[in-house]
């Protein structure tokens, strides 16, 4: 089976819903078709969603993490915070504690041993369960539970010294015993989800079925560089699993059994990803020469920026600047944009915007 570069845009555009909203979705089943969402920064992950569904805001989204509890705002892939769908968290758990992390080796008198280390992730799970704590408030609750130790401000972070024990913060998210709560005035909380992880090969034999359909056709590399995992043992993951085999552009690539339709219609339309969804489509959506065609890749690749989409490929970034009641959005082509283009940009972001056409072409 052969699929051309055009194609593939399509399949991945309308996979994470950015071809067209979708309807009828809640917040979890978009997240879910996204493989994740990054969430490092709150409001970026809430637009992200929201922009993937038919009449949503942010506060669609908060509803879903914070009253709902559809979905769960912890440590995912690459250790970093994400949004993930509460019903698929034992095979996020499965998945995560699976990949061999080659961690950052704390000095002798930093670290703690795997004893310690069992004890903090212990305490930090017990004195969440049932409550929603600040860091500040945890810190205390770890050192009660086990030991001074545990206290030492020995972690270097953020020109200051964390309490010894904050090492094992994702490995406590990993364990399901932690992940963040709501906010507490401008401070973060953190409480116990209760989940359990799913058995290690049962977790990753669905995990790249759900990776390759919103970023296939992929090869165990990409899925690598998407989990920060070792290629070697992302290539025995796909080894053991029924995955059909595809080309893309004199390149082979794998898509889940069965999953090799593609659009009929090329990719149009021009998008406006907000930060950290480059996590999503970008970081997930290889190969990155095709992704960031021409000047995209020496302006855009690598950087966390807002990101201009035109066809399904990066072809730029924007910048946003509030002043009051007034939104000025700059958007810093680095293709130029036709007619077609400009026309669907304004339908489809200005909305009832009282002003919105171009200032410059770049």
């Amino acid at each position: 089976m052969k699929l051309s570069w055009t194609q593939v845009c399509a399949r991945r555009l309308a996979r994470h819903h950015l071809a067209e909203p979708a309807a009828g979705l809640s917040p979890a089943d978009v997240v879910a078709d996204m493989a994740g969402t990054h969430a490092q920064v709150m409001s970026a992950a809430e637009l992200g969603v929201a922009l993937r569904m038919a009449g949503a805001t942010r506060q669609t989204v908060r509803d879903a993490l914070w009253r709902d509890r559809s979905l769960v705002k912890t440590y995912g892939p690459r250790g970093t915070v994400h949004l993930l769908p509460a019903a698929d968290l034992p095979m996020w758990l499965g998945v995560l504690q699976a990949v061999p992390w080659t961690a950052y080796k704390m000095p002798g008198d930093v670290a703690m041993t795997a004893e310690q280390t069992e004890q903090v992730v212990a305490a930090a799970g017990d004195a969440l369960l049932d409550r929603e704590l600040t860091i500040d408030e945890l810190d205390a609750e770890v050192v009660a539970r086990t030991g001074p130790w545990a206290g030492d401000l020995v972690m270097p972070a953020f020109q200051t010294f964390w309490p010894r024990w904050r090492q094992a913060v994702h490995l406590a998210a990993h364990r399901g015993v932690l992940c963040f709560g709501p906010q507490r005035g401008r401070k973060v909380t953190y409480t116990n989800p209760r989940a359990t992880a799913m058995p290690a090969q049962e977790a990753l034999a669905a995990i790249v079925p759900l990776y390759l359909r919103a970023y296939g056709p992929a090869t165990p590399g990409q899925f690598a560089h998407w989990l920060n995992a070792p290629k070697s043992w992302a290539g025995e993951v796909f080894g053991r699993l029924d995955l059909e085999e595809v080309e893309v552009e004199g390149r082979r690539a794998y898509v889940a059994k069965g999953d090799t339709e593609a659009p009929a219609e090329p990719p149009r339309g021009v998008r406006l990803l907000p930060y950290f969804d480059t996590y999503a489509y970008v970081v997930g959506n290889q190969p990155k020469e095709l992704l960031h065609p021409g000047r995209a890749a020496e302006r855009v690749l690598g950087r966390n920026y807002q990101t201009l989409v035109v066809d399904g490929v990066v072809a730029g970034l924007w910048h946003q600047r509030r002043s009051g009641r007034r939104l000025d959005v700059t958007v810093e082509a680095l293709v130029p944009l036709g007619r077609r283009q400009l026309a669907g940009w304004r339908s489809r972001w200005c909305g009832s915007a009282r002003s919105c056409r171009p200032a410059r072409r770049a």
